[in-house]
């Protein structure tokens, strides 16, 4: 083995892994680590790789010949190949020093690759005093039931068929959060249900898709969505109906949980907050 757990898993503050982001606590193991490197040399998914639903091949791996794996801190560099390509450092340890490192390395591995982008990731515990960047929550759907919202939402295919055209104009208007990426994927046939609300025959919020997959334990994990209710008509209560409704849903398909990351003080991370979810940690990202 490359990683030796007893140096690394005290640096794990948070649950970040390279390449795959945040994971369940119960997942964390010395043997996710090396599968990120072994998934390295192949340059394919992971079978627990949130990622793999997207089809194609993994844009982001590990430098493994650049990883530094010491006893006080650990740097992951990877490269991430979309666009004019990005380098990321993920930093591990207790102290500010491991950020200056993962900077230098960012710059000197980005340069290396011929990539425009470098960035340093760092995980936050839980408890920090100023939390930074995005916020990691776990939604535990063993804690109690996820009843049925109400409201006008349903899955967009269960709407009648003019509301159901007006998906794509939503959809353009908010492509910054996604929504056009997911229509593409939605017109192709290649992705789970999109739960929709509509007001006065046009849909005004999504999220989506709803897909259920094994994590690295083998247990049901509601993979992430995408998320958005068009500005003119927040306020209304709507984006909460859309997430006690996907909340519904994948209680009602047996997922065990779900893990959420929103920008800390969001509209999404206070919404999170106020229906009782759990902060793991934080995910603060540096560019170089």
């Amino acid at each position: 083995m490359f990683f030796r757990w007893d140096w690394l898993r005290p640096q794990l503050t948070a649950p970040i892994v390279p390449t795959l982001g945040p994971v369940h606590p119960d997942t964390l193991s010395v043997d996710l680590f090396e599968d990120v490197l072994r998934a390295a040399a192949t340059g394919g998914f992971l079978p627990y790789d949130k990622d793999r639903r997207w089809g194609g091949r993994k844009d982001e791996k590990v430098l493994r010949e650049d990883v530094v794996h010491q006893p006080e801190r650990t740097l992951v560099p990877t490269l991430d190949q979309r666009g004019r390509g990005t380098v990321k450092v993920f930093a591990y340890g207790p102290h500010d020093s491991v950020v200056a490192e993962a900077t230098e390395l960012a710059a000197k591995l980005a340069a290396v690759h011929d990539v425009t982008g470098a960035r340093v990731v760092r995980p936050l515990g839980p408890e920090s005093a100023r939390p930074r960047g995005t916020r990691i929550q776990l939604k535990d759907f063993a804690i109690g039931p996820c009843p049925a919202p109400g409201g006008p939402v349903r899955t967009v295919t269960a709407w009648p068929t003019d509301v159901q055209a007006t998906f794509a104009p939503f959809a353009e208007a908010m492509a910054a959060d996604g929504l056009a990426f997911l229509h593409t994927r939605m017109r192709a046939g290649r992705c789970g249900p999109v739960l929709a609300a509509a007001v006065e025959g046009r849909i005004v919020g999504a999220i989506g898709p709803m897909e259920v997959c094994p994590d690295a334990i083998g247990r049901p994990q509601l993979m992430p969505q995408y998320f958005a209710v068009l500005p003119e008509s927040r306020g209304q209560g709507l984006g909460r109906l859309l997430w006690r409704a996907a909340m519904h849903w994948g209680q009602a398909h047996g997922a065990a949980y779900q893990l959420l990351q929103t920008e800390v003080d969001g509209p999404s991370d206070r919404l999170c907050q106020a229906e009782g979810l759990v902060s793991l940690g934080f995910s603060h990202t540096t560019p170089v």
